[in-house]
C-alpha cells in the first residue's frame, strides 16, 4: 500500500498534560466495539475496569460512550490532565478516537492517506506556521483495502486535486485571486462528476458558525467579536487552503460534491480572516465542528444549501 501523508506529519508530538486545551474535554468519546471487547476481558476486581463500568452510557444515537464528568472533562482525566485509563491498561486499550486523534486515516484502496486536524493546538500551531505544506509517500507490505470506489471518478479527483494544490500555490496571485480561481475550477470539475444545487437557506453569514453544541465558549466569544476584512496574502491562509484540499476533496469519490470541498478551503481562510487569525482561532473552529458529528452534518448541509455560502456569495465576499 501506498502511504502519503504530510512531510511535517514526523513531527508532530502530543504533549498530554501540558496540551493548553486538552482532547480529553469537551465532547463526548466513543467506546469503540473492540474496546468494549477488551474491558469485558478485565478482571472485575480491577479498579480501572470497575470505572469503566460505571460511566459507560449510550448517546442519542445508541453508540456507546463515557459519561463526561464536571466541566465536560473526560472521565478517566485526571488532576494533572493525563488519562487513568492510559496508565492502567496502556495507550493500545483506550477507544479508538483517543489512539488516533488528532490524526486522520483515508483509505482508497491501494493509497491510505493520513494527517493530523487543525482541533489539536499542538497541530494547529504546526500548520498555520508551515514556511510549506508538502507531501511525502512510502510503500509498505499491506494489502489494498476491499472498496466500492468508481476508479474513472477517483482518477479524475486525483488529478484534479494536483491542479488544485498548483492553484493554491500559485504565490504570483493573492490569497482572495486564488480562492476565486479555486471555486472557478471546482464548479469545472463538478460538471464532470454531475449536477450541484445549491442555495435555499437564508442564515446569516456569521450565524453559520453559531455551533448547536458548542465546546468552548471562547469560540463564541470570537464569532461573537468577528473583525470583517480583507483577506491577507499570509502563508497561513495558504496552509489552511492545502489543508482543506488534502483532508477532504477525495471525499468527493464518495458523494460526487467537490465544490462543497473546496468552499471548505474558502471558509477556512475567511474563519482565520474573520476570527482571529491566529492558529489557535482556527483550533477553535476546528474542534467546534469538525469533531463533533451534530456541528459537522449541520455544517456540511450549510456548505451546499446557505446562501451566503454560493459560490457567487463566496466570490463576491473575498473578491
Amino acid at each position: 500500500m501506498k502511504i502519503v501523508k504530510p512531510k511535517f506529519y514526523k513531527n508532530f508530538k502530543c504533549i498530554a498534560g501540558d496540551c493548553p486545551d486538552s482532547c480529553c474535554q469537551g465532547w463526548e468519546v466513543d467506546a469503540d466495539r473492540d474496546s468494549l471487547e477488551y474491558y469485558n476481558t478485565l478482571p472485575d476486581s480491577l479498579e480501572i475496569k470497575q470505572r469503566i463500568d460505571r460511566v459507560l452510557s449510550y448517546d442519542e444515537f445508541g453508540n456507546t460512550i463515557f459519561t463526561l464528568a464536571a466541566k465536560k472533562r473526560c472521565p478517566f482525566l485526571n488532576s494533572e490532565n493525563l488519562c487513568d485509563m492510559h496508565i492502567a491498561i496502556g495507550g493500545e486499550h483506550t477507544p479508538y478516537t483517543c489512539r488516533t486523534f488528532p490524526r486522520f486515516i483515508y483509505d482508497f484502496g491501494a493509497t491510505r492517506e493520513i494527517g493530523v486536524s487543525f482541533s489539536c493546538p499542538v497541530a494547529s500551531d504546526m500548520m498555520y506556521n508551515l514556511d510549506e505544506f508538502d507531501f511525502e509517500q512510502e510503500l509498505n507490505d499491506e494489502l489494498p483495502t476491499l472498496n466500492d470506489i468508481d476508479a474513472q471518478t477517483y482518477y479524475t479527483l486525483f488529478k484534479a486535486r494536483n491542479t488544485a494544490y498548483s492553484i493554491a500555490k500559485n504565490r504570483n496571485l493573492t490569497v482572495s485571486d486564488r480562492l476565486v480561481e479555486l471555486l472557478h475550477f471546482a464548479q469545472k470539475i463538478q460538471s464532470e462528476l454531475g449536477e450541484y444545487d445549491e442555495g435555499g437557506d437564508s442564515i446569516g453569514f456569521f450565524d453559520v458558525f453559531k455551533n448547536p453544541e458548542l465546546i468552548n465558549p471562547e469560540w463564541e466569544q470570537r464569532v461573537d467579536n468577528h473583525d470583517e476584512k480583507a483577506v491577507s496574502n499570509s502563508r497561513a491562509n495558504e496552509n489552511i487552503i492545502m489543508y482543506f484540499l488534502y483532508k477532504y476533496f477525495m471525499q468527493a469519490v464518495y458523494d460526487l460534491d467537490v465544490i462543497s470541498k473546496v468552499k471548505m478551503a474558502v471558509v477556512g481562510v475567511l474563519v482565520n480572516t474573520y476570527f482571529g487569525e491566529d492558529s489557535w482561532g482556527v483550533h477553535l473552529w476546528s474542534k467546534e465542528t469538525e469533531h463533533s458529528q451534530y456541528n459537522m452534518d449541520r455544517y456540511k448541509k450549510l456548505l451546499k444549501y446557505a446562501d451566503c455560502l454560493s459560490v457567487q456569495s463566496l466570490i463576491n465576499r473575498i473578491s
